[in-house]
């Protein structure tokens, strides 16, 4: 009977574990709200042209920053 409760007490502990472990995310107001993904803040790749200024990536004469 005592190793049924243990065993039964250990499966719920190890289930609930992963559900614990996430963090659901909030605003500075302190409000739950959808989690970003990793790949939404990937920062855009910044070129610059010639003359060192920022420019459109893509077009002629730019290298990345």
């Amino acid at each position: 009977m005592r190793r049924t409760a243990i065993a039964i007490i250990t499966a719920a502990a190890m289930i609930s574990a992963p559900a614990m472990a996430a963090k659901p995310c909030k605003d500075a107001k302190g409000r739950f709200i959808k989690c970003a993904d990793a790949k939404a803040k990937k920062v855009p790749l910044r070129c610059r042209d010639a003359k060192n200024r920022f420019a459109k990536c893509g077009t002629p004469g730019t290298h990345p920053a």
